[in-house]
């Protein structure tokens, strides 16, 4: 595919603009896309850490995007090579949906040893950027965008970061925009834990399993899916009850009628309803929400009183 033949330009004014990213306080006008432009306004949480990251590092961040995804949730990230790499890569391997906030024109893959995993990912996710076309990489680019990555997200997990490093500015404007931030903490003999360490220290919560997001973040979520709702302390149980009085949509029916007794996994109702990855994820999150399903250890089920009126 060629890099100008799935190119969009969304502005501030359009309705399409990603809700959470207009809110923060310094949203950028004019956003470059290129791909699935609908994957910039799904839930999905920001993965970020050092370009010099160990194999630890790696491993960690496969078990954070891989829970991520297991969620129905998308990855958000900046292409970087180590944990941002590592992020992408998990993630588009799962089956799931990332975005990645460049610091160049879309057009332009920087790293080009992540040209393939760029390809990868616009398969259902897309590339964005507020730098025009052609735009080359600079140092103050990056800095810039990290507030995208942070401002996308319902919440942003640094995995390994330095003292000095561009993971505690995206951390640092995460907290400015009144995101959830965590911080894996690591051994203290590892340089790379000192940043997390320093989070964590600074009010950001520890994270040691992705089970740790989930306990944080129901509000976020809420507010994620219904941006219209200025309140952050809005329960799951109020946007339930906004979801299980409305008839469940077509996609929806076919996830009931796919499920039977037993918990099933995402690959298996997605194989039964040939629902593309983008739709089920949405759909399986909004059943979730309104207390249809429950999700455990990635695995699906069913409540067969479910509140959704057919």
């Amino acid at each position: 595919m060629s890099p100008l033949s799935d190119n969009t330009i969304i502005t501030l004014r359009d309705s399409t603009y990603p809700p959470l990213l207009r809110e923060i306080a310094d949203p950028p006008p004019l956003l470059f896309v290129r791909g699935n432009a609908r994957a910039l306004s799904i839930p999905q949480i920001a993965i970020v850490g050092s370009r010099r990251c160990s194999v630890d590092g790696r491993e960690i961040t496969d078990l954070f995007a891989t829970g991520i995804v297991r969620q129905g949730l998308g990855v958000c990230s900046g292409l970087a090579t180590g944990i941002d790499t590592a992020a992408h890569k998990a993630t588009v391997d799962s089956g799931g949906i990332t975005v990645s906030v460049v610091g160049t024109g879309v057009d332009h893959i920087y790293p080009r040893s992540n040209a393939h995993l760029a390809s990868r990912i616009l398969e259902s996710g897309a590339l964005v950027s507020e730098f025009p076309l052609g735009y080359r990489a600079l140092p103050a680019n990056f800095p810039r965008r990290n507030r995208i990555i942070s401002g996308l997200s319902i919440g942003v997990v640094v995995v390994e970061a330095a003292l000095q490093s561009g993971s505690l500015i995206t951390a640092r404007m995460a907290m400015e925009q009144n995101r959830e931030v965590f911080a894996v903490p690591g051994s203290i003999r590892n340089p790379l834990s000192r940043g997390c360490h320093k989070l964590i220290r600074e009010g950001a919560t520890l994270a040691e399993t992705p089970q740790d997001l989930w306990n944080q973040l129901d509000g976020l979520l809420t507010l994620a899916l219904e941006p219209g709702v200025p309140d952050l302390k809005s329960s799951r149980s109020t946007a339930s009850s906004k979801v299980a009085v409305m008839a469940p949509t077509v996609n929806q029916q076919k996830i009931i009628e796919a499920m039977g007794f037993d918990p099933i996994s995402f690959d298996s109702i997605a194989a039964r309803t040939h629902l593309s990855v983008f739709d089920l994820q949405t759909e399986l999150l909004s059943l979730e929400l309104a207390g249809a399903i429950t999700v455990v250890s990635g695995r699906y089920t069913l409540h067969r009183q479910a509140p959704l009126q057919g």
